[in-house]
């Protein structure tokens, strides 16, 4: 239980140093690698770690797909009205 309350310490201090934009997928990244860091082996600060870098790589790939989709939205609609 106790590290279940320091993965969950670590994950305010993530939330406290990251900027908002590069929080986003951070937090719930940590919190899910910190679980599974722990149940692992008691790992559970380097599985926050781990998780809040995946968790900001799958949210700036989102980013980035969901940015391509509307320049393509965006380039259809402006020939479609020539």
């Amino acid at each position: 239980m106790k590290r279940i309350a320091g993965v969950l310490m670590a994950a305010a201090v993530l939330m406290g140093t990251a900027a908002t934009a590069d929080a986003k997928g951070c937090i719930k990244g940590a919190i899910v690698g910190g679980v599974a860091g722990h149940y692992a082996g008691h790992h559970g600060l380097a599985g926050a770690v781990a998780g809040c870098a995946i968790g900001r790589h799958e949210a700036n790939k989102h980013d980035r797909q969901r940015q391509e989709m509307q320049q393509q939205d965006t380039a259809t609609h402006a020939s479609e009205t020539k």
